[in-house]
């Protein structure tokens, strides 16, 4: 039985991520809508006694019905159905080889009542709750140590009625650190796709520790004064893919992180082959993609393309400091459209935000090879803001085919530049700081990461770009 039922395990995860077992490991997210489909044992909340009245606490049912499906485990998986109704609900625990399926009309609340998301230990490259020393709340949707997780449905929605918390943050009112509406720790095998996410109390979508994961057709929404309402923060993870999504939130759209000052040195687990694309939405306090400021384990080989952002305050943002350690290089930035964005670009070397005073000032984070290519914007307030560390340069920073129509009446000049040096070429308007040369070809190419083919070929007829064929 478990040799039969590890070999059915080894097929369904190559029809998940059959993309990514191909040869060179490249990275892409399709997977098989069958596979999520079928389970061979599926069950109703409403079998459990759960009642979707939106007033009924129906925590005790959502941990029965997966304790119950925890049996089929082991032939096949389970499946737990939530048809249409309002389903309030405390923290409960996933299992593996589960699909939690929303049906159309289904609505999964989060309590409102604090004792109803438990309180557990910080994460181990953290240290500490992200907002108060300590433990934390755990999110409503959790779990730890899990294989082959799906989170889907027919747009159903998983909403934290978050603004109890929001209220209780800035009234400082809270005792522990406020919980994500997901978090998975240690998972391989997670996809999270076809749902709406409204009101988290904090992060949305939280995969932490965690290995083949996609996130692709959700709609991640609160209010644009909701304080830290992150969207998607793949953090020390890898192999991530996040696509076809619409956020518009009070923090970052996508925040890739790994690890916090010397929690995060000490435990070293970085963020890697992190894929996003496809992405529309809005912050008005944030960024739409950034990098950190948590990444103290190490960031790289991130690849973002298609981003559509508009009536924001930042297009990307890598954020650091003295005392995170760590890295961010390999990255690059592709097919970017910005409308009425404060700042397009944007590096802060000294973000601050430290977990206690036993950081070490002297571990500088290395950013490189970061190269932005095809980006275009109206209504542009800065095209670049970008600030590294004295002592600690950030380098081949590297601009390609980059048009930014700056508005008429903004004082400020649009490229600002300190310790960081990298290349332009085609970029308007032109970035005038002495730290960037004006030419990235023929002799700075292989200084920029992952330069397309098409601008390769533009501009000297050089051959195909190896990076391409991770796309």
């Amino acid at each position: 039985m478990k040799r039969s039922f590890l070999l059915w395990y080894v097929l369904l995860v190559q029809a998940y991520y059959g993309a990514w077992y191909s040869v060179g490991g490249s990275l892409h997210c399709e997977y098989s809508n069958s596979v999520i489909l079928h389970r061979p044992h599926s069950v109703s909340i409403t079998e459990f006694g759960a009642v979707g009245d939106g007033v009924t606490l129906n925590t005790k049912a959502f941990q029965n019905a997966l304790f119950y499906l925890n049996s089929f485990s082991d032939k096949g998986g389970a499946k737990l159905f939530v048809p249409a109704g309002q389903w309030l609900t405390g923290s409960f625990d996933l299992i593996s080889h589960l699909t939690l399926w929303l049906d159309k009309g289904a609505t999964i609340l989060g309590s409102t009542i604090s004792e109803n998301w438990p309180v557990v230990d910080p994460l181990p490259s953290y240290g500490r709750g992200r907002e108060l020393p300590g433990r934390r709340h755990r999110s409503l949707i959790y779990g730890q140590n899990l294989t082959d997780v799906v989170i889907t449905g027919e747009n159903g929605t998983i909403d934290g009625q978050g603004s109890v918390w929001w209220d209780w943050f800035r009234n400082g009112e809270l005792n522990y650190t406020r919980p994500h509406l997901v978090e998975l720790i240690n998972t391989t095998g997670l996809i999270i796709s076809n749902l709406t996410f409204l009101n988290s109390p904090f992060w949305n979508i939280h995969p932490v520790y965690c290995r083949d994961v996609v996130v692709k057709n959700l709609t991640i929404l609160a209010p644009l004064d909701s304080p830290n309402t992150d969207g998607v923060d793949p953090d020390s993870s890898t192999d991530v893919c996040i696509e076809d999504c619409y956020i518009v939130t009070g923090d970052d759209l996508v925040s890739i992180k790994s690890g916090w000052d010397e929690y995060g040195i000490s435990y070293a687990r970085p963020s890697s082959k992190i894929k996003i694309n496809r992405l529309t939405g809005q912050t008005t306090s944030s960024s739409g993609i950034a990098i950190g400021s948590e990444m103290s384990g190490g960031v790289s080989d991130i690849y973002i393309k298609d981003l559509n952002l508009l009536n924001s305050n930042t297009g990307i943002r890598i954020k650091t400091s003295p005392g995170r350690g760590g890295y961010v290089r390999n990255v690059h930035v592709s097919n970017l459209k910005f409308h009425n964005v404060q700042k397009a670009i944007r590096f802060t070397g000294k973000y601050g935000e430290h977990p206690d005073e036993n950081f070490d000032p002297k571990a500088l984070p290395a950013i490189e090879k970061i190269t932005f290519e095809n980006v275009s914007g109206e209504e542009i307030g800065v095209a670049g803001l970008l600030e590294g560390i004295e002592g600690d340069e950030f380098k081949n920073i590297c601009f390609l085919n980059v048009t930014l129509t700056v508005k008429k009446n903004s004082k400020k000049s649009p490229w600002k530049c300190s310790h960081v040096r990298g290349y332009s070429q085609w970029v308007s308007p032109e970035i005038t700081c002495d730290s960037f040369e004006e030419s990235i070809f023929p002799e700075h190419s292989s200084d920029c990461f992952g330069l397309s083919e098409n601008n390769l070929e533009k501009s000297s007829g050089l051959s195909r770009s190896p990076w391409l064929l991770s796309w």
